[in-house]
């Protein structure tokens, strides 16, 4: 994508925010754009629960485990931080989808999230995130898929039109590769 200005991420720590990770970095590097990785954390029990017992002392903890999660995803994705390319973390307290969208506050940031898994009871437990940000953010949404969303694609009934493009499994098995590396080229 040309005329981004940030490319901002959203990491929880999960798989799929790890391979977003990737991704938001081969898309920072092709544009020469920045990495803003987002963490968004609310305390255990949620905001109410804190607020009905506030202790500044246990919202430092929770804010530095946050960051500390956001380290380790970062050292997962690319196992130190990748030459050439600049990358910022921020960790911010609040729901993840409004923390998103207000970090990617520009028409000309890219926000890069991860999808998650497509099942019924998936979609109604975690999908909320992504929804939000398709729903609300000013900006473009990337969607990273998890590897395994993307090889049932490929060979379930929705990988149809993969067939009808007439593909060949050695064709697929290096797109899917090239998927997993961060779409690294060879």
């Amino acid at each position: 994508m040309s005329g981004m200005r940030r490319v901002i991420v959203g990491v929880s720590g999960s798989a799929g925010s790890v391979r977003a990770l990737r991704y938001a970095a081969q898309l920072a590097c092709d544009a020469d754009a920045p990495v803003i990785a987002v963490l968004a954390w609310v305390p255990p029990g949620g905001d109410l629960a804190e607020r009905r017992a506030p202790s500044p002392e246990l919202r430092r903890i929770w804010r530095r485990a946050a960051a500390e999660r956001l380290d380790a995803a970062m050292q997962a994705a690319w196992g130190g931080m990748p030459a050439g390319l600049t990358v910022q973390s921020a960790v911010a307290r609040g729901p993840a989808g409004p923390v998103l969208v207000q970090a990617a506050d520009l028409a000309d940031d890219l926000l890069v999230i991860g999808a998650g898994r497509r099942g019924a009871l998936a979609r109604l437990w975690r999908g909320q995130v992504s929804r939000y940000c398709l729903a609300h953010a000013k900006c473009a949404v990337l969607a990273v898929p998890p590897a395994d969303q993307v090889l049932r694609a490929v060979h379930g009934l929705g990988g149809w039109s993969f067939r009808r493009r007439e593909l060949t499994a050695d064709q697929v098995l290096h797109e899917l590769s090239m998927l997993d590396q961060g779409g690294r080229q060879s």
